[in-house]
């Protein structure tokens, strides 16, 4: 039985410095923020931010990176106090994948472990734009509403054919609290993602 915060130490400590590269993402991306950049320095500052944190992957626990047998899950590990931004990791398991759908806001994508595939599409949702990208581990891809040449609307799937795939994503506010749209058959259709577990930090 837990009687205090101090009991909590031998579960919490060992995480601490495998934490580490998330920490340095939050705080310097706080930085950014304080500047109040336009949407096109936001995404230049955070790129090399979110490049940073996927270099490596043993920083993210395994509560975080857990695959649903049915659908994508997309786990919470910081939502900035004045919802600024919001950093959380997506699970794709075998076969799973977006429809199309947009943002809203700025964010980037970056695939941790696996891979994984985007399909951009226009404004409304209708036509493809070129062909399906591969990101494989390491590389990043960004979506913008104020920015016509990076796209909004995308769908994204598991590049992986038998095994999970993971992303981390970097949004200029929190995803989750955002109100979006999703494009089925020529229909436009409002919606608000969740996240399947609080944030991490």
């Amino acid at each position: 039985m837990i009687h205090s915060e101090t009991d909590l130490t031998p579960l919490v400590a060992p995480l601490l410095p495998l934490l580490a590269p998330l920490h340095t993402a939050i705080a310097v991306m706080q930085a950014l923020c304080d500047y109040q950049p336009s949407d096109a320095d936001w995404l230049a500052g955070s790129k090399p931010i979110l490049q940073a944190l996927i270099a490596t992957d043993a920083w993210l626990p395994a509560s975080h990176a857990q695959a649903h047998p049915q659908f994508y899950q997309q786990h919470a590990l910081h939502i900035d106090a004045a919802q600024r931004f919001s950093i959380s990791s997506f699970v794709w398991g075998p076969g799973q994948g977006t429809p199309i759908h947009n943002h809203t806001i700025p964010g980037w994508v970056g695939v941790l472990r696996g891979a994984e595939l985007c399909q951009r599409y226009s404004a409304d949702g209708m036509h493809k734009l070129g062909e399906e990208l591969r990101l494989s581990v390491g590389q990043v891809d960004a979506v913008s509403p104020s920015d016509a040449s990076i796209g909004d609307v995308h769908t994204v799937r598991n590049g992986i054919a038998d095994a999970a795939s993971i992303s981390i994503h970097i949004y200029r506010g929190n995803i989750a609290g955002t109100s979006r749209s999703v494009f089925v058959d020529g229909v436009v259709k409002p919606f608000a993602s969740t996240y399947s577990t609080a944030a991490l930090v």
